[in-house]
């Protein structure tokens, strides 16, 4: 009997990246190029929330390694994220570091909870105008974060940044295989090495960890006083990071052409949480810009891409520390600087696309862009637009009933959507003084949805009445009818 590894149907249950050398290679070096780009990033995130810098290595490497199991978004990369930072540094600065991993914990716990309870699907509440704004706002975000890195670079460093960018540019015209961000940051990594440039490094911002990660609770009373303290953190990093990796997951989605479970994914990044706290690390949630490096630059696909990012970072660090430090931070801000361009949607500011789009989709977008520059959170930004775009959709649908008179004296028409928005106008469109005794009102082309809808309708009768007419509502359909035999003079309790 042929074993089940020989079978066509185990062939095809196999990984993608087991059936092809090409698709291999690219996710080992995509891989490897995100693992670059985290570097920095986890040791500005660690300065961000006030611990160790191999803090927030740690919290990299246990995340991506852990998402790359039970997250629900194939080549997304989840790290340490100056989102969740920000939450954070409040308790790190006034209770430590142990408080700061009970709170990872607790968050963990939460997203999981909240998976369950499906808050995913709250994503389909979202507008396109938010996901741009989301998308724009974060590239600008990201490109704002790389200006510190600049900071006293010098010609030399500013030399370095500008043959970053030729390089990238340049480099996929004449080489397919390897990705030009790889390329470009061990010629320009050598370069700097050999001719003893000076310029700023990834070792100037902080040690790198010479140890493996080992596993243990915090340091924290088990009290009712800690919950208290540590609850509201918990709660803006299960939010914060659910919203920015669902957000991230969607984009991806639209990217590749496939779907995800968001479900899982919470559920997913609540399991990263909680075991990124118990070895010791900040937490984190799906990182956008080392996302774009893994999906749209180097081309990944698979969770190959997201397990390697988080292991060569951890080899990178421990094994090739002294290596890695000698990296010269204007090459990888280079890399990013192009991943901001890619990510950044350029058609939703052209002038053609802002004078043909609704001035409320343009309001919803730039709203959501400025939320997220003024309070550096992705989070507000989405929720303040989303928001916005239900009150101008409320704004415009509120006026969608129509009224129309009949041929006979007495006789109405209803049109369109009847709801808590819209239900209000309903009540105005009947000459109540000026009908007859007896008034008709056809339902047939319209529909009611709630409770305020049929509030109104009993006041359109009690209106009637008090004239000392009757009004007939005629034509619903079946859930319409039902929904007023159940609810119709029970709404208000008169």
């Amino acid at each position: 009997m042929p074993s089940a590894l020989a079978s066509p149907g185990a062939a095809l249950r196999r990984p993608s990246w087991l059936r092809s050398v090409r698709v291999l290679r690219t996710e080992v070096l995509a891989g490897l190029v995100v693992a670059l780009a985290l570097v920095p990033e986890a040791i500005s995130f660690s300065i961000v929330a006030g611990v160790d810098p191999r803090v927030g290595l740690i919290s990299s490497f246990v995340m991506g390694v852990t998402t790359s199991f039970v997250g629900g978004r194939p080549a997304m990369i989840s790290a340490a994220t100056g989102a969740v930072a920000l939450v954070v540094a409040p308790l790190s600065h006034s209770h430590g570091v142990g408080y700061l991993i009970a709170a990872i914990l607790l968050a963990g716990v939460l997203q999981i909870a909240l998976g369950l309870l499906g808050v995913a699907r709250l994503m389909r509440f979202v507008p396109r105008s938010v996901t741009t704004g989301f998308v724009n706002a974060l590239a600008i975000s990201i490109f704002i974060a790389q200006l510190p890195n600049l900071r006293g670079a010098g010609v030399t460093g500013y030399a370095v940044l500008v043959a970053g960018i030729a390089l990238l540019v340049v480099v996929p015209r004449f080489v397919k295989s390897v990705p030009a961000p790889l390329i470009t940051v061990a010629l320009l990594t050598v370069l700097v090495v050999v001719l003893h440039v000076d310029v700023r490094t990834v070792g100037d911002d902080g040690a790198l960890p010479r140890t493996l990660p080992t596993l243990g609770l915090p340091d924290v009373p088990l009290t009712l006083d800690t919950l208290r303290t540590i609850a509201p953190f918990s709660v803006g990093v299960a939010l914060v990071g659910l919203m920015e990796s669902l957000m991230t997951a969607q984009l991806v989605d639209e990217l590749t052409d496939t779907r995800s479970s968001k479900t899982r994914e919470c559920v997913g990044q609540g399991t990263a949480q909680i075991v990124t706290g118990l070895f010791g690390g900040m937490g984190g949630c799906a990182v956008i810009g080392q996302t774009m490096i893994n999906v749209k630059v180097s081309g990944a696909r698979t969770r190959l891409s997201t397990f390697l990012a988080g292991t060569f970072l951890l080899v990178l660090v421990v094994g090739f520390g002294d290596v890695v430090a000698q990296i010269p931070l204007a090459a990888l801000v280079a890399v990013m600087f192009l991943v901001c361009y890619g990510a950044f949607d350029w058609h939703s500011v052209r002038p053609a696309t802002l004078k043909t789009m609704p001035r409320s989709e343009t309001a919803v977008m730039v709203v959501t862009v400025v939320i997220v520059l003024l309070t550096h959170n992705l989070a507000y930004g989405v929720l303040g637009g989303t928001l916005l775009a239900c009150v101008l959709f409320a704004r415009r649908v509120a006026h969608l009933v129509e009224v129309r008179p009949g041929a006979e004296p007495g006789t109405y028409s209803v049109h369109g959507q009847v709801f808590f928005a819209s239900s209000g106008d309903l009540v105005t469109q009947f000459d109540y003084a000026a009908d007859p005794e007896r008034v008709t009102i056809d339902f047939s082309d319209a529909h009611v949805w709630d409770a305020s809808s049929i509030a109104a309708l009993d006041a359109v009768s009690r209106k009637y009445v008090e004239h000392g007419k009757e009004a007939v509502i005629v034509g619903m359909n079946p859930a319409t009818a039902a929904l007023h035999g159940r609810l119709a003079g029970r709404v208000t309790g008169e």
